[in-house]
């Protein structure tokens, strides 16, 4: 495949497959294409969903809280009995590319296979000796779905797939489209296929598929998905106000490497796929990708540009905290994100012009606020930062005006919350990933 990561290692690794086994690789193909493999785990953010802390890498466990109840993320360790070390090459294939277990059973869409779908068949093979020959086996079950009878039977799951998961003809055809050069076409196959990036930012239907699994499919692809775990992810697309429109190659490239720059942090799921995904990736990976994203045209193509105005700071800096919200402001949020607005970046993230402190759903800021959050340090920007949580300290009542302040200020101009929207939204507050055991904090 043109967008694989399939090397010289990878095609001695088929053709060791056709002749016998794995086991039969030289020891230095082998070693390569481990290498090779975990550089697609990486990149498609395995370690995300299927590491918890204290169980070992790779063996599952995760809980997902969805509207039909809980599951858990697979052991995916080379474990015979509780993993999938019993795993054909193909049949490992068609789990992680068509969502089919070796039994036969059809995975739950938690699984992001509509994008893995697009993956090579060099990427695939390599994550395959991967994971049976790089990563240590775990002899771990996992904890047993908690979905009620009839919703747990697997078997109308075989009709979504058919509906709404590509065939791997069909996803690969659409990987090899023309686009404007090789590094944009690069970023597609990476965006699109491994790093599943629309499971996240793209909007699912009422059963709860993806409404575009590519650029292909039309603007709805990457213009923003629903509420993850209480935060709602952002348009990637270059969308005014709410996208990306103003950033440059170079921020997508460093938000991408240390979930921080100029223009903002990252925060809940997103920083999972960081710290596990994006910061492994190689620089030509990382601006293949970012050159794609600003190849997207607008979804709303009519929002008005973000434009600074500085009233708000004007008249903080005059003493004068009279506007709702603002009191808050000045004792809790102003030493770290100025009375402008603009923060400490890349330590203390800008609020004025923040894409997400203007999205229509207010969920991401007022979670925040109400949880905290914390930033983990990178191998590129090693610092962690955190931002204490202040649903002990401040009413809801609070919390909106301060949350409304902020949505209001600088040219933000987003529309107010209310109490009972934060005593809704207090109901689902998140967990951080540093309690869930995702992410430890260095």
């Amino acid at each position: 495949m043109k967008y694989g990561l399939f090397t010289r290692a990878a095609f001695f690794g088929v053709a060791a497959l056709l002749a016998g086994s794995v086991s039969e690789l030289r020891a230095e193909d082998m070693s390569a294409l481990i290498a090779q493999g975990k550089y697609v785990a990486e990149a498609s953010d395995c370690s995300a969903c299927h590491t918890v802390r204290g169980r070992g890498e790779f063996a599952g466990g995760m809980e997902f809280k969805l509207p039909i109840g809980s599951l858990y993320s697979s052991n995916i360790t080379p474990d015979p009995t509780h993993g999938i070390g019993a795993y054909s090459e193909a049949e490992f294939s068609r789990a992680v590319r068509e969502g089919v277990r070796r039994d036969g059973a059809s995975l739950y869409p938690a699984m992001p296979f509509p994008s893995y779908a697009r993956m090579s068949d060099g990427d695939l093979h390599a994550l395959y000796v991967y994971f049976m020959k790089g990563v240590q086996p775990v002899a771990l079950a996992v904890p047993p779905n908690s979905i009620p009878w009839p919703l747990s039977i697997r078997l109308p799951m075989t009709i979504w797939r058919a509906v709404f998961s590509p065939s791997v003809v069909a996803a690969q055809k659409d990987v090899n489209r023309p686009l404007r050069d090789d590094e944009i076409e690069r970023g597609a196959y990476l965006v699109e296929g491994p790093g599943h990036c629309g499971a996240c930012h793209s909007p699912r239907g009422m059963a709860l598929q993806e409404k575009a699994l590519s650029n292909s499919n039309g603007s709805l692809f990457l213009s923003g998905g629903a509420a993850i775990d209480g935060f709602v992810p952002t348009s990637l697309r270059q969308d005014q106000r709410t996208g990306l429109a103003g950033w440059s190659e170079d921020d997508i490239v460093q938000f991408l490497a240390t979930g921080r720059n100029r223009r903002g942090e990252a925060f809940g799921g997103m920083t999972d796929a960081i710290f596990h995904g994006t910061q492994h990736l190689t620089d030509a990976d990382l601006h293949a990708m970012a050159r794609y994203l600003l190849s997207l045209q607008p979804h709303q193509p009519t929002l008005s540009a973000w434009h600074y105005d500085p009233s708000a700071a004007n008249a903080l800096q005059a003493g004068d905290a009279s506007a709702q919200g603002a009191k808050v402001y000045v004792d809790h949020c102003e030493a770290c994100h100025r009375s402008d607005g603009r923060g400490y970046a890349p330590a203390f993230p800008p609020l004025a012009g923040n894409p997400v402190l203007m999205s229509a759903d207010p969920a991401s800021l007022v979670h925040v606020v109400q949880s905290g959050a914390v930033l983990p340090g990178m191998t590129k920007a090693p610092s962690a930062f955190a931002m204490p949580a202040y649903s002990g300290i401040l009413s809801s009542q609070q919390i909106a005006d301060v949350v409304t302040f902020i949505r209001k200020a600088w040219g933000n101009n987003a529309a107010p919350v209310t109490a009972a929207m934060v005593e809704e939204l207090r109901k689902s507050a998140p967990e951080s990933a540093i309690k869930k055991g995702i992410i430890p904090l260095n």
